[in-house]
């Protein structure tokens, strides 16, 4: 019974530091969760924490190691997931350069001009300074000399028109 004791005194004493090193290592807290419950099951399994010296060393070397796992873990998948995604440069040229494509992308951009041509003109102007000039809303403002909240009244109006237009 001393050893459960010994262990969970061990456990209670060391898990928030624990979790917390964990957290800045990898930035997750699931994660951080897994890797100190998995440290306390490979801690109990053959009793490591009784032959150490230092059982928080022994716990926090175990937690780094299993979490440069997951980091090599994580790293092979979103390499294998990359390359699975990754089509070669002749499809994806092709792809754009279907006539039917290119027809719809040509239809669809000429309604955009025509619902920012059909914009009032200051919501028009604040729209274009916005988005082609990619001035901040403040700088707008004290161009216009408007207020920020008209500013983003004409950003929020422009933008539903634009929506308009791809809801039709």
């Amino acid at each position: 019974m001393t050893d459960t004791l010994d262990i969970q005194h061990l456990i209670v004493r060391y898990d928030a530091e624990l979790r917390r090193v964990m957290f800045r290592r990898c930035g997750c807290w699931d994660m951080a969760a897994d890797i100190v419950q998995e440290t306390y099951q490979r801690m109990l399994s053959g009793d490591l924490w009784r032959a150490a010296d230092n059982p928080r060393a022994l716990m926090h070397r175990i937690a780094a190691n299993l979490a440069t796992d997951y980091e090599r873990r994580d790293a092979v998948r979103d390499r294998y997931l990359a390359k699975s995604d990754e089509l070669p440069d002749w499809v994806a040229e092709t792809e754009a350069r279907q006539p039917d494509r290119l027809l719809a992308a040509r239809q669809r951009l000429g309604r955009l001009a025509a619902a920012v041509e059909g914009l009032p003109p200051k919501c028009r102007r604040v729209f274009e300074m916005r988005k082609f000039e990619e001035l901040s809303q403040a700088e707008i403002a004290e161009r216009l000399g408007i207020s920020r909240n008209m500013v983003e009244k004409h950003l929020r109006n422009a933008l539903l028109a634009l929506q308009q237009v791809d809801d039709d």
